[in-house]
């Protein structure tokens, strides 16, 4: 029985605020972090303007968090891997993308909007 998808959450694998965000653009500098889902939302300092088109043409909410962010049915859904993507149905939180799936989009806006579409389907869920 397919379920409507209510909202879409994605988590990114840093950790938010001043202080968290300082760290991770410090260790990305330097080559030791790296957050696939920041490269599909982000561009060097602000927000895509394709992600904003994206997110503003879905018929639910798309919610991004931090690590530090999560409450804790989101924090036990993500629990296998971040940075990834949840959709909340039906009451459950799925997994639709996990890390491996968003960086197979290498930062684009169209790739990461097909996958999460098959992944979708995949989970018998529709907006």
């Amino acid at each position: 029985m397919t379920r409507r998808i209510e909202r879409l959450v994605g988590i990114y694998d840093a950790d938010g605020g001043a202080v968290g965000e300082l760290r991770y653009a410090l260790r990305r500098l330097v080559g030791r972090t790296h957050c696939t889902l920041c490269d599909i939302t982000h561009g060097t300092m602000r927000e895509k303007a394709a992600w904003r088109t994206f997110r503003a043409g879905l018929p639910v909410p798309f919610d991004v968090v931090h690590l530090n962010e999560r409450t804790e049915p989101v924090r036990q859904a993500s629990a296998s891997g971040t940075p990834c993507v949840l959709a909340q149905a039906a009451g459950d939180l799925v997994l639709l993308l996990g890390p491996t799936d968003l960086d197979a989009c290498a930062g684009d806006v169209s790739t990461f909007a097909g996958r999460l579409r098959e992944a979708a389907l995949a989970a018998d869920l529709t907006y």
